[in-house]
């Protein structure tokens, strides 16, 4: 039993996607009608930069699902590959909505409209530089739990990921993230600044929350083919209305990734299908159970080795 899994923000990079591009019309085909639909010229973006234009949240949001949703797409209508026999789908943050859109809840160009709106509503929600984010390595969940509720009055900041064992991403102000990053050192845990510019999944995305919450009320959702895995519950989600809903949590809320890999496991998945640019969500799954077969496919030949 197997579940697709679609990869969040940071697996992006100038040329991903570029093989299938080249290769296969349809994809050629959903490029263009990405740019149309934005109105920027997100193809040229993605296969030629430059990179700082491509890491801007409200670019890579909607790149990172284009490319997701292409290769999707090729293994689908040319190699015959039928992914939606698989028991789940999910998505790490921003993946979530690949998820939705591969699994047949919301249409191709809603998915990536509603993405560039969220990823410029996330992005200018906190004035650049006043916000980040820090990964903690090498720690419990509940360490830093701990942590953060005995030394409230020294610094804030709310855990965004959960992401493996070992791995846990903070956000916060940029003065709390500095205190607390100093603590961490002097209590031997490793902790390392990420290079974005805003405190994504913690309350100061409150802004961003509110757009989300109008936009994404104008969407119609549809029943899809696949059980989908919410980011807020790490539990399966059962209609539209609560999808919705969740949805728009997930922007203030932690991604609770290891406990939905773990969930998945639980209910009887012995096999992880990662599509979409980088080999992160890989990573991650064979950090929290090594037992489990785990594949990432991000080139031709990697659809050629796909055994379901």
């Amino acid at each position: 039993m197997f579940s697709v899994i679609f990869p969040g923000q940071g697996s992006q990079a100038i040329g991903m996607g570029k093989e299938f591009y080249e290769k296969f019309d349809l994809v050629k085909a959903l490029f263009k009608e990405a740019d149309e639909a934005l109105n920027i010229p997100l193809s040229k973006i993605i296969l030629e930069g430059p990179k700082e234009v491509l890491d801007l949240t409200t670019n890579t949001q909607p790149a990172i699902f284009l490319i997701s949703y292409s290769i999707f797409q090729v293994i689908k209508q040319e190699c015959n590959v039928n992914l939606n026999k698989a028991k789940f789908f999910a998505g790490h943050s921003l993946g979530e909505y690949s998820a939705i859109a591969c699994a047949g809840y919301l249409d191709f160009q809603d998915t990536i409209k509603i993405l560039k709106i969220r990823g410029n509503a996330m992005q200018t929600s906190v004035p650049e530089g006043e916000g980040g984010m820090v990964a903690v390595l090498g720690t419990t969940i509940d360490n830093i739990e701990k942590i953060l509720k005995e030394n409230q009055n020294k610094f804030l900041a709310e855990i965004a990921n959960d992401n493996s064992e070992g791995q846990i991403v903070l956000s916060g102000k940029t003065t709390d993230l500095e205190k607390l990053s100093f603590f961490l050192k002097d209590n031997k845990i490793k902790n390392i600044k990420l290079p974005v510019s805003a405190p994504f999944h913690c309350s100061l995305m409150s802004k961003a929350s509110d757009i989300m919450k109008e936009e994404l009320s104008k969407l119609k959702f549809k029943k899809g083919n696949n059980s989908l895995i919410s980011n807020i519950t790490a539990n399966e989600i059962f209609n539209e209305d609560e999808l919705k809903n969740l949805l728009v949590k997930q922007i203030e809320n932690r991604v609770r990734w290891r406990e939905s890999v773990i969930n998945m496991i639980n209910k009887g998945v012995n096999q992880f299908i990662e599509i979409g640019p980088g080999k992160v969500l890989s990573g991650l799954v064979k950090r929290i159970n090594k037992e489990v077969k785990v594949s990432s496919i991000n080139n031709l030949k990697e659809i050629e080795n796909i055994k379901i």
